[in-house]
């Protein structure tokens, strides 16, 4: 019997341009749960380096990574703070309301 080697897939690895943090973002925005827009914005800062995020947050590391985790609750302000630092921005547009 051949034994199967699983590796853990980690998003991360494949955001290495601005288009692919871009779409990640959209995707998860698109979905609309909070949760996994936060831990979207995770992977992109992590993505981009945490440290400098940080700096240009004025957040700590470690509050960064414990809010956008996907299991926080981070703040409004944290996520405009997160999402500027990454040069990300959110829109607004309409749907029917039945869609």
């Amino acid at each position: 019997m051949v034994g199967i080697k699983l590796t853990k897939w980690d998003v991360v690895e494949h955001l290495q341009t601005d288009q692919d943090m871009i779409g990640y973002f959209d995707a998860c925005l698109a979905d609309g749960d909070p949760a996994l827009i936060a831990a979207a914005l995770g992977d992109i800062a992590k993505a981009r380096g945490m440290s400098q995020v940080s700096k240009d947050t004025g957040l700590s590391r470690e509050n960064l990574y414990r809010a956008l985790s996907g299991v926080g609750n981070p703040e409004f302000s944290t996520i405009i703070k997160v999402t500027k630092a990454l040069g990300l921005t959110l829109h607004a547009s309409s749907e029917p309301a039945n869609a």
